[in-house]
């Protein structure tokens, strides 16, 4: 008997095309990854040039999660208050905006006269 849950071959796939990503990225990286650790937490630091440009590469050994950052999004962290960062530690290996809260559903039944009054009230 085999154990599967609804979605595990999309989690494979995403996994692979992530794990593919990550390699062509890490091939097209300049100079050498900086290292910037504590008790808590260790993590890469790597300029990777892209076809839109240069993207900073932030990778986590200990749980092989990463990410790219570009000069926009890097600046949009001088923006945020502590308070953010202590919402991202608290809810740790998730996101802290959802996809669902990022693109919510439109309202079925609303015309625009109606959106339009509910926008004044």
């Amino acid at each position: 008997m085999k154990l599967e849950w609804e979605g595990e071959e999309d989690d494979r796939l995403a996994a692979i095309r992530a794990a593919e990503e990550r390699v062509r990225l890490e091939a097209r990286a300049t100079g050498e990854p900086i290292v910037i650790a504590n008790e808590f937490s260790e993590v890469q630091v790597t300029r990777v040039e892209t076809r839109n440009g240069s993207r900073l590469m932030i990778k986590s050994p200990r749980s092989g999660q990463w990410v790219t950052l570009c000069p926009l999004e890097l600046e949009a962290l001088t923006w945020q208050a502590p308070a953010t960062f202590s919402a991202m530690i608290g809810h740790p290996f998730g996101p802290l905006v959802t996809e669902e809260d990022e693109y919510p559903e439109p309202h079925e039944n609303v015309n625009q006269s109606e959106g339009a009054d509910h926008a004044r009230r």
